[in-house]
């Protein structure tokens, strides 16, 4: 696109906001759930080896080879639908930017994709390790429950800090939109 067609469409240049859109949250949150995911499953998953996605159950038993080929297909899947998350938030992020909806501040990013993170990992502890109990965050110990809860405060953690960096960086939007009306103005 063109300088001029860009300017023309009320965007004065890279990362800044178009009058009256709000800056867009959805591509920071889906990317921070997508990476939370990644980070799971390469690290607790693969490196670590602590749990597989079906390691708590009886088909899933990581002690045979049959069920480490069942591990790892649904680790496999596990690792793809997170990988549409990343896509999709690229996506978003591509469109907001075409809109000019792009915030340009890395708190208002950073602490959403830290709440994705978070979230996503509550919702996955929540469900696969306590509702689901098809894996734990430790399966390789007797008392995985400590592992679990540990991990939900980690998350929740994760959330509350991401939420209060991305308020804050909300708040910087105001001021810094506020000074590219007055530019406009002149």
């Amino acid at each position: 696109m063109s300088r001029e067609m860009h300017t023309a469409r009320g965007s004065s240049g890279a990362g800044a906001l178009d009058e009256g859109g709000a800056p867009a949250a959805a591509p920071a949150f889906l990317f921070g759930m997508g990476v939370g995911g990644f980070v799971d499953g390469i690290v607790l998953h693969q490196l670590l080896q602590w749990h597989h996605m079906l390691s708590h159950t009886d088909s899933g038993n990581t002690k045979t080879v049959a069920g480490l080929e069942l591990n790892t297909l649904a680790d496999g899947l596990f690792h793809s639908a997170m990988w549409v998350l990343v896509v999709a938030a690229a996506v978003l992020a591509i469109r907001a930017r075409q809109q000019g909806r792009l915030s340009p501040g890395w708190s208002f990013h950073c602490g959403l994709v830290l709440a994705g993170w978070g979230v996503f990992n509550i919702v996955e502890g929540l469900v696969n390790h306590q509702l689901l109990e098809i894996h734990h965050v430790r399966d390789d110990l007797g008392g995985p429950l400590a592992w679990d809860l540990g991990f939900l405060a980690l998350s929740a953690v994760l959330v509350v800090a991401g939420w209060f960096l991305y308020r804050h960086g909300k708040r910087l939007e105001k001021p810094a939109a506020m000074g590219q009306d007055s530019k406009h103005a002149d």
